[in-house]
């Protein structure tokens, strides 16, 4: 089985070798064949039958892998297989006919950091979510239903590894019946209402191992079957029983779960309560090897007091596991197959591995008829044609990545011989209302600080097409109440509309030179119409007009100043903008371009000024380099009127990445340019979920100025900058410490949380 945005795993050889093979077969087959079971290749009947039990343990179940290799390298074949947690991920994908090196290729290629995230990568997020990751940087929205707050279920709801799941195991996609996979498989959970375990032979593989591995309060519970499911290690993380009931007559039991925390390391409420899980596991799991019987092989490895949350050791685990396996085989080698048996084994397991079916149909299940118009608008021109994961992913991105769903999945079932697709869209546990923060800090550690903490209330789905009323809120030193209704037009059309509102009030220094000499705080109204399309998500037109009127007011120093008149203005603003955004993350971008360019000017109605037109444009560029990224970002702006005097038309520079070694905000002019160059080393790997965060170490080089006049535009007079910092990309937003050099011999410290440039 398949299913939406897939997160894709590099393969290797495993990868080329199945894509051969799907080729291959599908010029040798017509539109109308379908897969069926083919017969099993009955083991040979003077042998034993295997049972293979693999215990849950997370980041330390990759010692199944080394386990698993040592079995094929020996020849000891595997007749059935009883896997919990992590065991079952591991068990599943060797009974869906992969062998130990191919899937000892996938868990080591794969980017656990990634597959642990729910949200889809920011590039194949919707253009409007990438819009409200620039400002709305902290990444646990909240729901709001009911006048009630409301929490995930979990920190991961499991989309994008259920995908990852799904693409693996494609060639059995069809079998429903666990017994009739290239090896028998079952699957242990734990029913979240009743506590019972849940032993799971049929129906979806994928959800089965997912069920399984579902840790409460880290990965969201699984749906299946009416019953709520969680992580089968509550139950039994060892589960002998749940083998031997499968007809097997020697047992191989592979025990990688965690040992007990001595008393040093329990000094904290979360360690204490897993520790308290641990004990529970451990008890279970020394009951259930009482019952090996003389014949059974028992293997630990050793793997000491490694996490089962540190999945950048997957390969110092699969040796652990490899060596654990050497050491008992001589017990294992006298369960070795002939060499008869060895290639009537490799056809059995190969046999049952079909290439894709052709979809027939395309059906909305139960519980989803919220989203069938939209998901059957999708799928549709999917009929008729052999399978495509890779067509599916990029339609279910299309859908998910406007961020309204905790999942969006897909089985393949059989319907009196004709294949279709099964769709389960579910939306947000905590929306379709959610509300979603930001906050921006800066000190310079000479007294100067600025502040600003934002929230957002989104009132998603209000309209088919996926209409959204948008409530803004900020308090600091800008305050801001505003709202805005998106009104797509039609269903996936890109054409939009957004009438919108805005209060601002926000301070403006008045500055002569690189000297402030006051302050105003300054007042602003405005409503206005936008209109345009968004291309994809990789991009947007958009043009509107607003009604903008205010005025500025002194609030520190000399009133009195000709330089610190008060003003008031209210004009007709007009825009034309143009963005395009493919870059993978606002924080400390990888890969990826954005790029915007606009076009404003404003018609007096009273003010200083009759007409102003503006130009501004904005680049950013990433590439990376292993652990190594570079970065580059150009900013200009440009006031085709002169001699201007209004402090909204006025650019800033000055402060972190923005002239580093000046303080913030300390040039102000009618044109400005400004060049930078990153470049940055990820010295903290991030683990999965949210349990560390990635740390950057980098500097920069900056070069820019503003400029009075345009005939004073020249890069010989520019201010030639650097820094070095510290970053790390936290849930709240990146933050930094950092220091700033000026070519003059200025010096500056930052203590940064936000949005830099």
């Amino acid at each position: 089985m398949i299913s939406p945005r897939a997160v894709r795993p590099r393969l290797g050889v495993f990868g080329f070798l199945f894509a051969a093979l799907w080729l291959a077969a599908s010029t040798t087959t017509t539109a109308q064949d379908t897969p069926a079971p083919a017969a099993a290749v009955p083991a040979a009947p003077h042998r034993p039958r295997i049972g293979l039990v693999l215990s849950g343990g997370g980041a330390r179940g990759a010692a199944h892998i080394g386990v698993l290799k040592v079995l094929e390298d020996l020849h000891v074949p595997i007749d059935a297989i009883a896997g919990t947690s992590m065991g079952a991920v591991v068990g599943g994908l060797y009974a869906s006919g992969l062998d130990a090196h191919e899937i000892e290729a996938i868990m080591t290629s794969l980017n656990w950091q990634d597959a642990f995230r729910d949200r889809p990568p920011r590039e194949d997020l919707t253009f409007r979510r990438k819009q409200e990751d620039q400002n709305f940087l902290v990444k646990f929205p909240l729901g709001i239903r009911g006048g009630k707050v409301l929490l995930p279920k979990g920190l991961i709801q499991g989309q994008r590894l259920n995908q990852t799941l799904r693409r693996l195991t494609l060639p059995v996609a069809y079998i429903t019946k666990f017994d009739d996979l290239p090896t028998p498989f079952r699957a242990l959970a734990t029913d979240l209402e009743t506590g019972e375990g849940v032993t799971i032979d049929s129906g979806d593989l994928t959800s089965a191992m997912r069920a399984s591995m579902s840790a409460p309060g880290v990965f969201a519970p699984v749906e299946r079957e009416g019953r709520l499911l969680v992580d089968g290690g509550i139950a039994e993380n060892l589960p002998v029983d749940v083998a031997r009931a499968m007809g097997v007559d020697i047992l191989i039991v592979v025990d990688v779960g965690a040992p007990l925390l001595k008393r040093d390391k329990l000094s904290s409420v979360p360690v204490i309560s897993n520790q308290m899980l641990a004990i529970l596991i451990q008890q279970n799991s020394k009951l259930q090897r009482e019952k090996l019987r003389p014949d059974d092989i028992l293997i630990a490895p050793a793997l000491g007091d490694t996490s089962s949350f540190d999945f950048g050791v997957v390969k110092r685990v699969v040796s652990v596991g490899e060596t654990a396996a050497r050491e008992a085989a001589g017990r294992l080698a006298s369960l070795a197959m002939d060499p008869q048996e060895v290639q009537r084994y490799a056809q059995r397991r190969e046999a049952a591995r079909q290439i894709p079916p052709r979809i027939d149909f395309v059906k909305v299940d139960s519980g989803s008829e919220r989203y069938s118009e939209r998901l059957n608008d999708l799928f549709k021109d999917l009929t008729g044609k052999p399978l495509d994961p890779d067509a599916i992913a990029r339609r279910m991105t299309t859908l998910y990545g406007q961020g309204s769903l905790d999942t969006l999945d897909y089985r393949v079932v059989n319907e009196n011989d004709r294949y279709g697709l099964s769709l389960d869209a579910r939306g947000n546990s905590i929306g379709p209302n959610y509300v979603r923060f930001g906050l921006s800090l800066q000190d310079d550690f000479q007294g100067n600080s600025t502040f600003n903490a934002a929230t957002r209330f989104v009132m998603s789905e209000i309209t088919k097409p996926g209409g959204e009323w948008v409530w803004d809120f900020q308090i600091g030193q800008t305050s801001l109440a505003a709202t805005d209704v998106f009104l797509p037009l039609s269903q996936f059309s890109g054409w939009f509309l957004d009438p919108h509102a805005e209060a601002q009030v926000r301070n403006v220094p008045v500055l002569n030179g690189q000297s402030e000499i006051g302050e105003y705080r300054l007042h602003t109204y405005s409503y206005g119409l936008d209109f345009g399309r968004q291309f994809g998500n990789w991009g947007e037109i958009r043009a509107g007009v607003q009604r903008l009127q205010g005025h500025s007011r002194v609030t520190i120093g000399d009133p009195n100043n000709p330089a610190l008149a008060a003003q008031d203005f209210k004009v007709r603003d007009y825009f034309v903008r143009f963005s395009y955004d493919r870059l993978d993350d606002v924080n400390f971008p990888h890969h990826g371009q954005q790029a915007t360019l606009q076009w404003s000017g404003e018609r007096n109605v009273r003010g200083p000024n009759r007409v102003t037109d503006q130009i501004t444009f904005n680049y950013v560029a990433a590439h990376s380099f292993g652990r190594d990224s570079a970065v580059f970002s150009t900013s200009a702006g440009e006031t085709l009127e002169g001699n201007v005097t209004d402090v909204r038309l006025l650019f800033p520079l000055g402060g972190f990445f923005n002239l580093s070694g000046l303080k913030a905000d300390s040039l102000t002019g009618p044109y400005f340019g400004i060049a930078r160059l990153l470049l940055y080393r990820q010295i903290g790997r991030g683990g999965p979920g949210y349990l560390d965060v990635p740390t950057y170490l980098g500097m920069s080089f900056e070069m820019g100025n503003v400029w009075q006049n345009r005939r004073d535009v020249s890069l010989g007079d520019t201010h030639k900058d650097a820094s070095v910092f510290l970053g790390m990309d936290t849930f709240l937003g990146p933050v930094y410490v950092a220091t700033g050099f000026d070519q003059h011999g200025q010096q500056a410290f930052y203590l940064f949380l936000g949005r830099t440039f």
